[in-house]
């Protein structure tokens, strides 16, 4: 599924609508979850995943009284993955291609599984609670696959993931120098070295930041992205997305990432400055 270059052409055309619909950056960041440090997706899905599996647990009893009850869980379960879908399809439309193709048949999967609740819904309105029952656990057995492939994206693929945390650990625990003080520029960051890892270093004055150079959103180079603001207010702007972070804390300000981009500590010792993961 992910070398499966025939999905392209759908999720070119689904891409590009999402992205029309999704203009205002305020809107974006949103759906993205930069307001909450965290992908707002997975939170979202809850609702209606609980009220779904809930609704299945209601049919096997009896009477009257939990079949109403489980016509009410399913009708407020479609109610909830409207802004599920919504996140989840901002999320994706910022993914790479290999992503995008199992989002695609993950997003496809799951509405085939809204489709047979949506049917089931129906049915029990009308008295067919045996037909009700039937296409509610059709549904349930259906968004159970699309769940499926959205832990391969989410694990497997890491998806929506912070990409840049894993390299912190590759950061040596003690303090190791990268430089002067005064070799860095004031107000301007530069790229620095430690272990192979490039970190994303800023001096403002005699304070000094240090951050994982590679974006958590998808990996892309900080070191060649646009700087906007300035002093304090100074942001990076990720070149391949367009994720910004705040210099001189690592927060995110816009997204698609959804999490602060990761720093490292930072001392200056006798006119050095070192770094440390710890």
């Amino acid at each position: 599924m992910e070398e499966a270059r025939f999905l392209d052409a759908p999720g070119d055309k689904l891409q590009s609508a999402v992205t029309a619909a999704t203009k205002p950056q305020r809107l974006k960041d949103f759906l993205h979850g930069a307001w909450l440090g965290h992908p707002l997706h997975p939170v979202l899905v809850q609702f209606p995943i609980g009220s779904f599996a809930s609704a299945a647990l209601l049919d096997l009893l009896p009477g009257r009284g939990s079949g109403r009850a489980a016509t009410t869980l399913i009708a407020a379960g479609l109610a909830g993955s409207a802004p599920a879908m919504a996140a989840g399809l901002q999320d994706w439309s910022q993914m790479g291609p290999e992503r995008r193709r199992v989002g695609l048949v993950h997003a496809a999967v799951n509405s085939v599984a809204l489709g047979l609740y949506a049917g089931s819904l129906v049915a029990r309105l009308r008295g067919r609670a045996g037909l009700g029952k039937l296409l509610g656990y059709a549904g349930l057995s259906t968004a159970g696959l699309g769940a499926y492939l959205g832990g391969h994206l989410a694990y497997a693929q890491a998806g929506g993931t912070n990409q840049a945390a894993p390299e912190t650990i590759r950061v040596p625990e003690e303090w190791t120098v990268i430089g002067s003080l005064a070799d860095l520029p004031d107000g301007k960051p530069v790229v620095r070295t430690v272990a192979d890892v490039p970190l994303l270093v800023y001096r403002l004055g005699d304070r000094v930041t240090a951050m994982i150079e590679r974006c958590s959103h998808e990996t892309g180079p900080l070191g060649d992205g646009e700087v906007r603001g300035q002093a304090r207010d100074a942001c990076v702007v990720c070149p391949w997305h367009g994720s910004t972070f705040r210099l001189i804390d690592g927060k995110v300000v816009h997204g698609p990432a959804a999490n602060d981009q990761p720093l490292l500590r930072t001392r200056v010792t006798g006119g050095s400055v070192e770094v440390s993961s710890r």
